[in-house]
Protein backbone atom coordinates (compact mmCIF):
# COMPACT_ATOMS: atom_id res chain seq x y z
CA UNK A 1 0.00 0.00 0.00
CA UNK A 2 0.95 3.74 -0.88
CA UNK A 3 0.97 6.49 1.78
CA UNK A 4 1.61 10.13 2.40
CA UNK A 5 2.71 12.33 5.15
CA UNK A 6 3.18 15.79 6.00
CA UNK A 7 5.63 16.23 8.41
CA UNK A 8 8.04 18.06 9.96
CA UNK A 9 11.39 18.32 8.26
CA UNK A 10 14.71 19.27 8.95
CA UNK A 11 15.81 19.21 4.83
CA UNK A 12 18.67 16.44 5.92
CA UNK A 13 17.15 13.58 8.09
CA UNK A 14 15.77 10.62 6.06
CA UNK A 15 15.10 8.52 9.19
CA UNK A 16 13.34 7.90 12.60
CA UNK A 17 15.43 10.86 14.51
CA UNK A 18 13.65 14.13 14.87
CA UNK A 19 13.00 16.19 11.40
CA UNK A 20 12.67 12.58 9.52
CA UNK A 21 9.89 11.05 8.00
CA UNK A 22 9.78 7.96 10.39
CA UNK A 23 9.66 10.46 13.40
CA UNK A 24 6.59 10.89 15.34
CA UNK A 25 6.74 13.14 18.13
CA UNK A 26 4.66 10.92 20.64
CA UNK A 27 5.34 13.59 23.67
CA UNK A 28 3.13 16.05 21.45
CA UNK A 29 0.32 13.48 21.02
CA UNK A 30 -2.67 13.64 23.09
CA UNK A 31 -5.17 15.56 21.46
CA UNK A 32 -5.10 14.05 18.13
CA UNK A 33 -8.17 11.59 16.41
CA UNK A 34 -6.64 8.29 17.43
CA UNK A 35 -3.86 8.99 19.97
CA UNK A 36 -2.83 7.23 22.41
CA UNK A 37 0.80 7.78 23.55
CA UNK A 38 1.23 5.80 26.43
CA UNK A 39 0.25 3.30 24.36
CA UNK A 40 1.48 3.45 20.99
CA UNK A 41 2.33 6.22 18.69
CA UNK A 42 -0.34 7.60 16.08
CA UNK A 43 1.44 7.88 12.57
CA UNK A 44 -1.03 10.15 10.75
CA UNK A 45 -0.82 8.76 6.82
CA UNK A 46 -3.47 9.30 3.81
CA UNK A 47 -3.47 6.88 0.69
CA UNK A 48 -3.21 9.96 -1.34
CA UNK A 49 -0.80 13.02 -1.37
CA UNK A 50 -3.53 15.48 -1.90
CA UNK A 51 -5.10 14.48 1.01
CA UNK A 52 -2.44 14.37 3.90
CA UNK A 53 -1.57 18.05 2.54
CA UNK A 54 -5.09 19.01 3.04
CA UNK A 55 -4.80 17.39 6.53
CA UNK A 56 -2.25 20.00 7.21
CA UNK A 57 -3.83 23.38 5.67
CA UNK A 58 -7.15 22.51 6.59
CA UNK A 59 -6.75 25.04 9.68
CA UNK A 60 -5.83 27.72 6.78
CA UNK A 61 -9.87 27.51 5.36
CA UNK A 62 -10.78 31.16 5.12
CA UNK A 63 -6.93 32.73 4.69
CA UNK A 64 -4.70 32.83 2.14
CA UNK A 65 -1.89 29.98 1.96
CA UNK A 66 2.09 31.25 1.18
CA UNK A 67 5.32 29.74 1.39
CA UNK A 68 5.80 31.24 5.44
CA UNK A 69 3.29 28.24 6.16
CA UNK A 70 5.05 25.73 5.59
CA UNK A 71 7.78 27.15 7.86
CA UNK A 72 8.19 25.98 11.43
CA UNK A 73 10.15 26.49 14.41
CA UNK A 74 13.64 25.48 15.00
CA UNK A 75 14.60 25.17 11.43
CA UNK A 76 11.52 22.70 10.51
CA UNK A 77 9.88 23.02 6.86
CA UNK A 78 6.77 21.35 6.63
CA UNK A 79 7.07 18.04 3.81
CA UNK A 80 5.56 15.67 1.93
CA UNK A 81 6.87 11.88 1.34
CA UNK A 82 5.87 8.70 0.70
CA UNK A 83 5.96 5.38 1.70
CA UNK A 84 5.73 1.82 1.07
CA UNK A 85 3.48 -0.27 3.35
CA UNK A 86 4.32 -4.13 3.42
CA UNK A 87 0.45 -5.60 2.76
CA UNK A 88 1.04 -7.83 5.22
CA UNK A 89 0.39 -5.43 7.91
CA UNK A 90 -3.51 -6.24 9.63
CA UNK A 91 -4.96 -2.81 9.42
CA UNK A 92 -9.24 -2.77 10.35
CA UNK A 93 -10.58 -0.49 7.68
CA UNK A 94 -13.20 1.31 9.48
CA UNK A 95 -15.27 2.06 5.78
CA UNK A 96 -15.95 -1.21 5.54
CA UNK A 97 -19.67 -2.00 7.30
CA UNK A 98 -18.93 -5.49 8.45
CA UNK A 99 -15.77 -4.17 10.63
CA UNK A 100 -18.45 -1.74 12.23
CA UNK A 101 -21.17 -3.65 12.64
CA UNK A 102 -18.55 -6.47 14.43
CA UNK A 103 -17.28 -3.86 16.71
CA UNK A 104 -20.90 -2.13 17.50
CA UNK A 105 -19.75 1.42 16.10
CA UNK A 106 -21.78 3.77 14.12
CA UNK A 107 -20.23 5.52 11.22
CA UNK A 108 -20.65 8.93 12.94
CA UNK A 109 -18.79 7.72 15.89
CA UNK A 110 -15.38 7.23 13.48
CA UNK A 111 -16.16 10.79 12.03
CA UNK A 112 -17.02 12.68 14.97
CA UNK A 113 -15.21 15.40 16.62
CA UNK A 114 -15.25 14.09 19.97
CA UNK A 115 -11.46 12.73 20.75
CA UNK A 116 -12.84 10.61 23.69
CA UNK A 117 -14.93 8.82 21.12
CA UNK A 118 -12.10 7.81 18.26
CA UNK A 119 -9.40 7.51 20.93
CA UNK A 120 -10.95 4.90 22.56
CA UNK A 121 -12.26 3.06 18.85
CA UNK A 122 -8.22 3.56 18.03
CA UNK A 123 -7.24 1.99 21.50
CA UNK A 124 -9.54 -0.98 21.10
CA UNK A 125 -8.32 -1.97 17.82
CA UNK A 126 -5.09 -1.17 19.27
CA UNK A 127 -5.71 -4.28 21.74
CA UNK A 128 -6.51 -6.36 19.02
CA UNK A 129 -3.09 -6.55 17.95
CA UNK A 130 -3.47 -4.38 14.21
CA UNK A 131 -1.23 -2.50 13.23
CA UNK A 132 -3.21 0.71 12.57
CA UNK A 133 -7.13 1.36 10.92
CA UNK A 134 -7.92 3.20 7.57
CA UNK A 135 -10.78 5.87 8.11
CA UNK A 136 -12.69 8.48 5.86
CA UNK A 137 -11.31 12.08 5.74
CA UNK A 138 -13.79 14.02 7.36
CA UNK A 139 -12.67 16.85 4.93
CA UNK A 140 -14.14 14.49 1.85
CA UNK A 141 -15.09 11.61 2.39
CA UNK A 142 -13.46 9.93 -0.88
CA UNK A 143 -10.30 10.53 0.72
CA UNK A 144 -8.63 7.32 2.67
CA UNK A 145 -6.70 8.48 5.67
CA UNK A 146 -4.49 5.93 7.83
CA UNK A 147 -3.78 5.58 11.39
CA UNK A 148 -0.59 3.38 11.53
CA UNK A 149 -0.31 2.02 15.52
CA UNK A 150 4.17 3.46 15.14
CA UNK A 151 6.07 0.82 16.72
CA UNK A 152 3.87 -1.70 15.46
CA UNK A 153 4.14 -0.74 11.58
CA UNK A 154 7.26 0.89 11.38
CA UNK A 155 9.13 -2.28 10.67
CA UNK A 156 6.77 -2.62 7.94
CA UNK A 157 7.41 0.91 6.14
CA UNK A 158 9.90 2.12 3.79
CA UNK A 159 10.40 5.43 2.17
CA UNK A 160 9.12 5.45 -1.72
CA UNK A 161 9.75 8.69 -2.67
CA UNK A 162 12.24 11.46 -1.32
CA UNK A 163 10.26 14.08 1.21
CA UNK A 164 9.41 17.10 -1.06
CA UNK A 165 9.26 20.38 0.78
CA UNK A 166 5.79 22.04 0.68
CA UNK A 167 5.07 25.11 -1.62
CA UNK A 168 2.51 26.53 -2.99
CA UNK A 169 3.55 26.19 -6.05
CA UNK A 170 3.44 21.55 -5.77
CA UNK A 171 0.37 20.51 -7.56
CA UNK A 172 -0.65 18.61 -4.66
CA UNK A 173 -0.43 21.73 -2.47
CA UNK A 174 -2.49 23.43 -5.34
CA UNK A 175 -5.57 21.13 -5.18
CA UNK A 176 -5.78 20.72 -1.82
CA UNK A 177 -5.98 24.57 -1.35
CA UNK A 178 -8.60 24.25 -4.14
CA UNK A 179 -10.74 21.66 -2.24
CA UNK A 180 -10.72 23.46 1.20
CA UNK A 181 -11.40 27.20 -0.65
CA UNK A 182 -8.35 28.17 0.57
CA UNK A 183 -7.20 31.22 -1.77
CA UNK A 184 -3.51 31.10 -2.43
Amino acid sequence: MELFRVFDWDGAALGRTEGGPLFVARHRQGAGRHDAPARFGAWYCSRTAVSAVAESVQYLRGHVLTDEDFHRAGGFTKALVGFSLDDVLHLVDLDEPSQLVSRGIRPSQVATMRRAVTQRIAAAIFEEGAAGLLWWSTLEAEWTNVTLFYERALPAVSLSAPPRRLSTRLPEVQQAAQRLGIRI
